[in-house]
């Protein structure tokens, strides 16, 4: 029972629970959803692409408000609402297709609706997790939860493709609604006391998306690694779009073989989280947030590569090496940034992080469709690994390069935007 750590306390162990589940059903839905775009109805590869825009528009529309909204309601209900969103609109993509009447239009409709969901359910779960865990427990509890995520990566694709081939592809989507359920049953076991809404009447919407903005912008940490992360995830996200029309339209591989490629390059994230403590501990967390991306992104060079037969060793390599890195960066930046800042501003700074950062995503994947349509998906597929590997760049310019560990005694600005905040944290 010791080697269990934090699954023996009842509450974590409901989350972690809900949230593999979810993160499983997420993994075969994210592959699910396009084969059934592209088997059921043979959609274009900039009509694939489009669902993953779609999936994370909500970010650039929504994504600051909904941080202040989360710092004002209890989260927990918050994510279970989201979770019952997310499984209506996933659940009536394989009823429509059972019944004969599903389109591009409803495919795009549930993508979108379930990516507003995700946005209230992600900003309340990274500001949760502080509020069940110390301190000192919240890098162990961001490698299980993100390290049974990884794993789940890695066993949800090879499933989807399994299922779209013994059931059809919608069937893949029904897995993914039914996971959300679980997650809404698992978060409505949880016994800790939810957080009191904040209400106060002299703060106004504005002054609290501003306030996490602020910090953002005065904290040199957060401001560089927001960068970075629009950059990057547009990139990422954007040569992921296209990578199952690269496996079954130009490699020629079946939905079942493509699927398991995709399993087997998600045991990259799966080591990441693994190494991701360990490495901290060793090097430092500074270190491992810098080093995991700048040096084993370049890996992903590789993947343009692939070929029939022994060369798609190439993109295992390549997509295991670049999932590493980037799945230990995040483990160990989330850990740092939970403890770095205060409960009560978890969540808008979240949304203010996660505003540049899946911002970009869509934008991401539509170009990357773009160019695939115009000038071939290999091709799009160099252009937008190239633009992942010398985004890594940015990261100089940030502190990290000077430190070993990234401090978590921050200092909150001089002049915060909201006084009454600044001086109960200053009482501390």
């Amino acid at each position: 029972m010791r080697g269990l750590g934090l699954l023996r306390r009842r509450d974590f162990r409901l989350l972690w629970t809900g949230e593999t589940t979810s993160c499983l059903g997420s993994s075969v839905g994210g592959v699910a959803l396009p084969l059934t775009a592209l088997t059921v109805l043979h959609a274009s590869v900039l009509t694939v692409t489009m669902l993953t825009a779609a999936a994370w528009l909500p970010w650039v529309l929504i994504g600051l408000p909904a941080g202040a909204w989360v710092d004002r309601l209890p989260r927990r209900r918050l994510m279970i609402i989201a979770d019952l969103v997310s499984l209506a609109a996933f659940g009536s993509v394989p009823v429509a297709a059972w019944c004969g009447v599903l389109s591009v239009a409803q495919l795009l409709i549930a993508a979108l609706a379930a990516g507003t969901a995700g946005v209230f359910f992600k900003t309340a779960y990274r500001a949760f997790i502080p509020e069940l865990l110390e301190s000192e427990q919240l890098l162990e509890g961001n490698a299980k939860l993100q390290g049974s995520e990884q794993v789940t990566n890695v066993a949800g694709p090879g499933t989807a493709g399994l299922i779209a081939q013994a059931a059809g592809a919608a069937s893949g989507v029904l897995a993914d609604a039914v996971s959300f359920a679980v997650s809404a049953l698992c978060l409505c076991g949880v016994r800790a006391p939810e957080r009191p809404a904040e209400r106060p009447p002299e703060r106004a919407l504005r002054r609290e998306i501003a306030e996490g903005l602020s910090i953002v912008r005065h904290d040199p940490l957060l401001r560089v690694q927001a960068v970075f992360g629009g950059l990057s995830n547009f990139a990422l996200v954007g040569y992921q779009a296209i990578l199952l029309v690269f496996l079954i339209r130009v490699i020629g591989l079946s939905a079942g073989v493509a699927g398991l490629l995709l399993a087997i390059s998600s045991l990259g994230g799966v080591s990441g989280a693994l190494l991701a403590r360990r490495a901290a501990d060793r090097f430092g967390t500074a270190r491992v947030v810098l080093h995991s991306k700048l040096l084993l992104t370049p890996a992903g060079l590789l993947i343009p590569l692939t070929q029939r037969g022994p060369g798609l060793a190439l993109f295992v390599a390549g997509s295991v090496t670049v999932i590493s890195g980037i799945i230990a960066g995040n483990i160990v930046w989330s850990g740092v940034m939970q403890a770095r800042y205060p409960a009560r501003l978890q969540g808008r700074i979240s949304t203010s992080m996660q505003t540049f950062n899946y911002g970009a995503i869509p934008l991401g994947a539509l170009t990357a469709g773009a160019i695939a349509s115009q000038v071939g998906v290999r091709a799009a597929l160099w252009i937008m690994i190239g633009v992942l590997v010398l985004s890594t760049g940015v990261l100089l310019l940030s502190p990290l390069r000077r430190m070993r560990d990234v401090p978590t005694d921050v200092v909150l600005p001089d002049a915060p935007l909201c006084p009454a905040a600044a001086t109960a944290d200053r009482a501390r």
